[in-house]
């Protein structure tokens, strides 16, 4: 084992992987690499802006990989999407542990650690789904349904799997179906008491990950493990947060809870035949009179609890306790008891616990409820409570206990990393000096709350300025609520032909999206895909396939499409993407900040839509000879007071507001394909 000394620095290890990868040496990834090696050794947070193209993963990989090997630690790595987790677990760690094997003196390992409900349970398979009266016919693998047979294909499945991870499965099976071979953290008997412990795929992942260096793992799980009490990731003193710009809303997700009449109900009926009638009826009851009150209450945003709702709760709550404690401590029960009485509590628990936490949540200004629903005769109402921010939380629980890099290619809006360090909980243009007189640079502890950090901009090696253009329709009547304008189909007309096809169109809604898509279709000589046509997947593989064709969508495809190439020179984005006004988490941090006397529309609307157009314009150069155009068809971009801060957030671009020298263009770099 080498000792720290003998490991050539981050800089020769980068220069070797570089080399090994078939890539060029690029300012930026060094700037990167040698800020997360200062970093790791400092104790000093740090976020790094680095742009499409720079080489960003290696750049962490690198300092990452070397203080595990030398200091036989674990660093995790936590993601947002599962596609840069398979990037990074199926080519670069592997290719990387290759190149650096003789460097580091031994070939580093590498694990990736998911939530338990993505691991197969084999004694969920081998015993069944729990027995719920009105669906128990639907949960029958043999049954003629499409359920049944994806049920039956998972049972089969589960005797070649050796990891027994869903995403492994392709084709991949619904929701419903998985639920029926996988349970969550709270359903699970434990190693130690299911017979099939020792055979845990979810067991032997961790074990994997506990012997790693590199744990890669996804914003989910990071946050269960800082936020919830219980340890899920393996011991590591460092952690790596890609796609940092997605960890607030991850973390809150997580945070989130959601209570319903048919929770209560399938809690009663889980725990009917282990206790006592009478008090599984009250249960039963309790989940009448909660569907009642919700079906009579509008869906939005709760300020204060209704009286009736808070009867409705109370009752719920109550009933719930009285069956966790009707249930009793655990006893020595053979094993489909155990897995019986798992199954109700963990149930009950969930009850209980949300119900308890809405009705403290008027009581205090740390979460936000409301109603949510969907409309038409089939509306299942239910309640969701979530945290009003997640800053002081992971300040206190991820932050506050070890070393955090963040990274993404969007993290400085309106010119600043301050908007987002903010919402992470750390302090506001940060002024870090280097610790010295310690042989790590780590500073002694102090009482100083604060965690220091350092923000980075290693920009790109693209040349924005000469390689797009970015047009705002500035001539355009702004948005207004009763879809698409006509104007704005007739502007994104003269675009896509002018282009030859080549577009990406982002809308802000689904409905924007399908109208843009059945008023384009039957004018246009190209093909326009649809989000929802087929899979995600594969519209973006037809899209970068066929130069000609155009994909519109929504959300998902203002930050997950890499298409380098001919095939994309046009990203059209319908309107500045603010949250809805009726949006019951953003209307309540913007009146949380606007009561601090703070402007609550630029530091939560105009942020959130930032992050959104950053990330969409992201889309238009993927490699270094891509050209083309981002044309946002809003014009209160170029109108409105906080226009700037959104320009401000974008890359770069040389921009205009005239159509014609935009259409110009597009014909230009047409014709040069």
């Amino acid at each position: 084992m080498p000792s720290t000394t003998a490991i050539p620095d981050t800089r020769t290890l980068l220069a070797v992987a570089v080399e090994a990868v078939g890539g060029a040496e690029r300012e930026g990834q060094l700037a990167m690499a040698e800020a997360v090696e200062r970093a790791i050794r400092t104790g000093e947070h740090l976020a790094v802006q680095a742009g499409t193209g720079t080489g960003k993963s290696l750049a962490y990989l690198v300092p990452a990989i070397r203080h595990a090997v030398a200091e036989e630690a674990t660093v995790v790595i936590s993601t947002a999407t599962i596609a840069l987790q398979r990037q990074l677990v199926d080519r670069d760690l592997p290719r990387l542990g290759q190149a650096l094997r003789k460097e580091l003196g031994r070939e580093p390992r590498f694990a990736i650690l998911k939530g338990r409900r993505n691991y197969l349970c084999m004694h969920r398979v081998h015993t069944g789904a729990p027995d719920e009266p009105e669906d128990a016919g639907l949960f029958d693998p043999f049954a003629v349904s499409r359920l049944g047979r994806e049920v039956k294909r998972l049972h089969e499945w589960s005797s070649d799997t050796e990891t027994g991870d869903r995403d492994e499965l392709v084709p991949g099976v619904s929701d419903q179906a998985w639920k029926q071979v996988s349970v969550t953290a709270r359903e699970c008997l434990g190693a130690a008491k299911c017979p099939i412990g020792q055979d845990c795929f979810a067991e032997r992942a961790r074990a994997e990950a506990g012997k790693a260096d590199i744990v890669v793992t996804n914003h989910a799980m990071l946050a269960i493990d800082a936020l919830e009490g219980y340890q899920v990731l393996p011991d590591h003193d460092v952690v790596v947060i890609d796609e940092a710009h997605d960890l607030v809303d991850r973390v809150t997700s997580v945070a989130t809870e959601e209570l319903s009449a048919s929770l209560v109900a399938t809690a009663a009926r889980r725990c009917g035949r282990l206790i006592d009638q009478s008090v599984a009826d009250r249960m039963a009851e309790a989940s009448d009179g909660l569907g009642m009150i919700l079906e009579d209450a509008p869906v939005g945003r709760l300020d204060s609890l209704p009286q009736a709702l808070a009867g409705a709760l109370r009752a719920t709550k109550d009933a719930a306790h009285a069956c966790i404690t009707s249930l009793g401590p655990d006893r020595k029960e053979d094993v489909e008891g155990a897995t019986a009485r798992k199954l109700a509590l963990s149930l009950l628990d969930e009850v209980h616990d949300c119900a308890a936490r809405i009705l403290e949540a008027f009581d205090d200004d740390h979460d936000v409820v409301w109603v949510s629903g969907d409309s038409g005769v089939n509306r299942t109402p239910s309640l969701r409570v979530a945290p009003l921010g997640v800053g002081g939380l992971l300040r206190e629980r991820l932050f506050g206990k070890r070393t955090t890099i963040l990274t993404s290619a969007t993290l400085t809006l309106g010119g600043t990393f301050d908007t987002l360090a903010r919402q992470w909980g750390l302090p506001a243009s940060s002024q870090v000096r280097k610790a010295e007189g310690t042989a790590t640079d780590k500073e002694p502890p102090s009482d100083v709350s604060q965690p220091r950090w350092q923000g980075l901009d290693v920009g790109s090696p693209f040349e924005h300025g000469s390689s797009g253009i970015l047009y705002v329709a500035r001539h355009l009547p702004p948005p207004g609520r009763d879809g698409l304008p006509p104007s704005y189909v007739d502007e994104l007309e003269g675009l896509v032909n002018a282009a030859g096809g080549r577009t990406l169109g982002l809308f802000s809604s689904m409905r924007a999206a399908k109208a843009a898509t059945e008023a384009l279709r039957g004018k246009l000589e190209y093909p326009v895909l649809c989000q929802g046509d087929d899979s995600t997947g594969q519209l973006v593989k037809r899209f970068a396939e066929d130069p000609r064709t155009c994909l519109f969508g929504t959300l998902s495809l203002w930050q997950g499409v890499d298409v380098p190439g001919p095939a994309l020179q046009l990203v059209v984005m319908d309107r500045i993407p603010f949250p809805r006004p009726d949006d019951p988490l953003a209307s309540a941090r913007q009146k949380a900040v606007e009561s601090r006397g703070g402007n609550g529309f630029l530091t939560v609307a105009a942020t959130h839509a930032a992050l959104l157009l950053a990330q969409g314009a992201g889309r238009l150069l993927r490699s270094m000879n891509d050209k083309g155009v981002v044309a946002i068809l809003d014009p209160r971009l170029a109108t409105a007071r906080y226009g700037g801060f959104l320009r401000a957030s974008l890359p770069p671009f040389w921009t205009t507001y005239d159509p014609e020298v935009v259409r110009a263009a597009l014909k230009r770099l047409d014709a040069a394909n």
